[in-house]
């Protein structure tokens, strides 16, 4: 009696053990295009806004979070098929059958850019025609923006649409070589990019901004039955960080607000 005792204290130490190793060796893969300062370098010191909050909040739960940069195409594609557990940076119109927080991370602001000698400014899709557009293929810019972009690709250079890892900085090369007249982009995004190129911001003139601005995610795969889980972890880590003040420090450590 006293051995069998033994041994189901031993089993079920192990058991504990095992079940708490497996725990702790939990990996949760994110993945979007480099974005910064939404997500950033991989293994660099600054992350990425998105990226910070992921690690910290998972590792809360015992998971750890392993960060990749990739084509965005690419990131939605895998996503979707289950290879990857999450897009950083994604928003409703981007992959509408991906899971959501109830609440974006942030909200991004679209606006246009151009050189400082033009005289264009944004009035509403109908003032675009008037511009060589530079987009990035397979962002979500909105739904009336993106039926103008839809329309207009491929017929003519009115629509130019980037692709790669290295889109934005082709688009704004494109744009300070006289190759397009305006882009359209996440104004953290531009600010973060011009000052890692070594441009100054006032080299390029905001021309106006998309009116409403748009909610932003870290979105997860439809096709993984572990993504409601991470959801739900992922929405109360948002909620603890915006009530304690964790949140606004983040953003300011990388230099922005909410829009």
């Amino acid at each position: 009696m006293q051995l069998r005792r033994k041994l189901l204290v031993r089993g079920a130490s192990f058991l504990l053990a095992f079940l708490a190793g497996s725990a702790h060796g939990e990996t949760l893969t994110i993945a979007g295009d480099i974005w910064c300062p939404i997500n950033c370098e991989p293994g660099s010191a600054k992350p990425g806004i998105f990226v910070e909050l992921a690690r910290d909040i998972f590792a809360e739960s015992g998971i750890q979070v392993h960060y990749q940069a990739r084509n965005w195409a690419r990131v939605l594609q895998e996503v979707r098929r289950g290879e990857i557990n999450a897009a950083v940076g994604a928003g409703h119109d981007d992959a509408p059958d991906f899971l959501f927080t109830r609440e974006p991370v942030a909200l991004s602001r679209n606006c246009f850019y151009t050189s400082q000698d033009s005289a264009w400014r944004y009035a509403g899709v109908e003032s675009l025609p008037a511009v060589r557009l530079g987009v990035i293929n397979d962002y979500s810019y909105g739904p009336q923006i993106n039926a103008y972009i839809d329309a207009r690709h491929g017929h003519g250079d009115r629509v130019q649409k980037a692709a790669g890892d290295q889109a934005l900085n082709l688009n704004l090369s494109k744009l300070m070589h006289g190759r397009l007249d305006a882009l359209i982009e996440n104004s953290w995004v531009i600010q973060a990019r011009l000052a890692a190129l070594g441009h100054n911001r006032n080299e390029l003139r905001e021309a106006g901004c998309r009116e409403t601005d748009a909610p932003i995610y870290l979105a997860f795969s439809p096709a993984l039955p572990s993504s409601a889980r991470y959801v739900e972890l992922f929405e109360q880590g948002l909620q603890r960080y915006r009530a304690d003040g964790r949140m606004q420090v983040l953003l300011e450590s990388y230099g922005v607000g909410q829009p």
